[in-house]
């Protein structure tokens, strides 16, 4: 089930989600959209706000209706690969805002990177901390 945030709009939450699944490859380059109404039906959402999600992500680019046949996922590689460095880039900005808030310097934020970037390896090569 899928939590919305009250203080976003919905379609934006559902634009953001889409995004999310394209960049990560659980929606692959060209691949066909759920209907509307199943994506209301999954999302518990009106049918209007996932239309007004879609058209947004049209008006972007990311997807493409094909008349009779639904709407697909772009196939540019190269929209998806920006759309993604983006996305990164954003979340790295929010995780060096909210250090800076908590009184971490660059220096002390850069070594909890190192270390958890360390951390990750080891867990990934079947290793313990």
């Amino acid at each position: 089930m899928f939590n919305f945030q009250a203080t976003i709009p919905i379609y934006t939450q559902l634009m953001d989600e889409i995004k999310g699944q394209i960049v990560s490859g659980r929606l692959a380059a060209g691949a066909r959209i759920d209907s509307i109404r199943d994506l209301a039906a999954f999302y518990m959402v009106n049918p209007n706000t996932v239309q007004r999600a879609l058209l947004e992500l049209e008006r972007e680019g990311l997807l493409s209706t094909q008349r009779a046949s639904g709407k697909f996922v772009t196939e540019d590689e190269n929209m998806i690969r920006e759309l993604r460095s983006k996305l990164a880039e954003e979340q790295i900005n929010k995780l060096l805002a909210a250090m800076k808030i908590l009184g971490f310097s660059v220096e002390e934020t850069r070594e909890l990177i190192a270390r958890a970037l360390a951390q990750s390896a080891l867990l990934a090569k079947g290793g313990e901390l």
